[in-house]
């Protein structure tokens, strides 16, 4: 079985980031999520690994809420396997 990786982009709003990384979390395929201003640059990377919850991820989810509050339109690169 071949170990293939998928990529998703998200065009997305600040106000609506949050939202919307605690939603890719909860699918449980995802392995990496890359948030990235509107220029491409990138301002975070979260590696998802198995088994990451709660506590564990509570301190990124906070980041992004930071940088949520700081822009006013993002991508949002999605990795799966």
């Amino acid at each position: 079985m071949a170990n293939t990786k998928k990529k998703e982009t998200f065009t997305i709003h600040g106000e609506d980031l949050l939202k919307k990384v605690k939603e890719l979390i909860h699918e449980g395929n995802v392995r990496r999520i890359t948030i990235r201003d509107k220029n491409g640059k990138d301002l975070i990377v979260l590696p998802l690994t198995v088994g990451v919850v709660g506590a564990l991820i509570a301190p990124a989810l906070a980041a992004v809420g930071a940088i949520a509050a700081l822009v006013t339109e993002c991508s949002i690169v999605v990795e799966r396997s």
